[in-house]
């Protein structure tokens, strides 16, 4: 079976601060860098059979997906694709603000002169489309964001709106996983 771990980069300077990150490039804070370090001990202790890290272009997912390349010998690659949600006019503001949360579900908003939700879903379900294609089982570990573990969790699963407008992970958090297998796939777009 293929399988995708997902994992949020480590604390950054604007996660302390409570602010909106997006696209905007926070760097990560020494414990942004010591959760990374600890999430590369935990992958590589687990045998999770990854065989290669994918990572959002941003710095803070980047020094996150060398931390964790650096410790387990795993080969890491970045993938434009896999860069946060551009949030607008919301970047740099409180991240618990109530007319934020309110836009976030609303899926064609691009927040001004940012990216909207249909727009993040595109990329990143073609982007799972395309590892779900290839040929054998390889493993990936993706480090990216929180708005992209919202994206692959609904490719994955079912979610309304407010859930998945709610959905969140922690720094360094890791989730899996599993794509169905071919050939149910298969028979069911052959219905």
């Amino acid at each position: 079976m293929k399988t995708i771990y997902f994992t949020r980069h480590g604390e950054t300077v604007w996660n302390v601060e409570n602010k909106i990150c997006g696209a905007v490039d926070s760097p990560l804070t020494d414990k942004g860098r010591m959760q990374a370090r600890a999430l590369a001990e935990r992958i590589r202790s687990a045998d999770l059979g990854i065989d290669e890290i994918l990572y959002s272009p941003l710095s803070r997912a980047s020094e996150t997906a060398q931390i964790i390349s650096e410790q387990t010998g795993m080969p890491a690659r970045k993938e434009l694709r896999l860069m946060e949600q551009n949030f607008g006019r919301w970047e740099g503001t409180p991240r618990d603000g109530k007319d934020f949360a309110r836009d976030k579900e609303n899926f064609i908003n691009s927040f001004g002169t940012g990216e909207s939700n249909l727009r993040v879903a595109q990329r990143i379900y073609n982007l799972l489309d395309d590892i779900g294609r290839e040929e054998g089982d390889q493993t990936y570990l993706l480090v990216a964001h929180n708005g992209i573990a919202r994206m692959v969790k609904s490719y994955f699963d079912d979610m309304t709106n407010e859930e998945f407008a709610k959905f969140g992970i922690h720094n360094c958090e890791l989730l899996k996983f599993v794509y169905p297998d071919r050939q149910t796939r298969k028979e069911e777009s052959d219905d």
